[in-house]
């Protein structure tokens, strides 16, 4: 056996249900990877100080280190509209948030400053934002006027403001906050695909690993196949049905993008211009 077939690649793994189809693919047919699980951020640092090879990574991490990356070709994590797991939960509408403090998942970096952009460019609010590890909506509410979750922790916060939501029999209760979906707001402004996170590869793995990096690249478009073609099975198999419904898992999943189009790159660029504001 040659050293290359030796070689392991370490892919980045997020666990979220939003990419679950793809790793289910990837870890049931493929060989020759190592699988490191974090959120986000943490995948972002590991990527960044080379102790991973390969993630989906958000796709701010990206934009601010090129020299350091190159993008795996037509796959990314995107979304044309809703996505359903990048919420702000507010207790007040958007464009009447100036000078207020939100409270910002630690999990998220390219959701902080979709953020960012939309109140700032979108609705010229000025707010000051603080990183937190809390994600019970009810404890960031009662401190902070607004609070902004990503994936899984987001579905469950929002799941639970719906429950809420159920109970009132009246006119929306002032105490129950508004709730926005980012990819929602993003696609009314522009129009365009928001890309919340791309396949990126280190520039040395590239040339170290160009075998493994190339079978990942092929196995990234044939699990994107895969999932679409079977997502009622793949429903079954998952672990976040404990909390959502094999209905509302495929629901959510059509609802997302794997691919990276010309008019994903569009989308990319724009949110690179307005992000050097940020």
């Amino acid at each position: 056996m040659s050293r290359e077939n030796k070689v392991v690649l370490r892919v980045g793994e997020i666990p979220y249900a939003n990419l679950f189809p793809i790793y289910y693919y990837l870890k049931g047919k493929c060989s020759g990877y190592k699988f490191i699980r974090g959120v986000p951020s943490e995948l972002n640092r590991k990527l960044r100080n080379g102790h991973i090879d390969v993630s989906s990574s958000s796709s701010i991490e990206y934009l601010r280190h090129k020299e350091k990356y190159e993008i795996i070709p037509d796959s990314s994590i995107s979304a044309s509209g809703p996505v359903g797991s990048i919420y702000l939960f507010s207790k007040l509408p958007l464009d009447k948030l100036e000078g207020r403090t939100i409270a910002v998942s630690s999990d998220s970096d390219t959701s902080v400053v979709l953020l960012k952009i939309i109140l700032g460019s979108f609705y010229s609010q000025k707010c000051r934002f603080v990183k937190t590890d809390n994600s019970n909506i009810n404890k960031m509410l009662s401190s902070h006027v607004a609070a902004l979750l990503i994936g899984d922790k987001a579905m469950k916060a929002k799941k639970i403001v719906t429950r809420y939501e159920r109970r009132e029999t009246s006119k929306k209760s002032p105490s129950l906050p508004f709730v926005y979906d980012l990819g929602e707001v993003w696609f009314k402004y522009t129009g365009l695909p928001f890309v919340f996170a791309l396949w990126i590869v280190r520039k040395n793995a590239l040339s170290e690993k160009k075998k493994l990096i190339g079978q990942l690249t092929s196995d990234l478009i044939l699990a994107r196949k895969y999932a679409l073609k079977r997502l009622p099975s793949i429903a079954k198999e998952s672990p976040h049905k404990k909390w959502l419904s094999e209905k509302e898992l495929i629901a959510y999943w059509r609802g997302i993008s794997y691919d990276l189009t010309e008019k994903h790159i569009e989308g990319l660029k724009l949110f690179e211009k307005y992000a050097r504001e940020y």
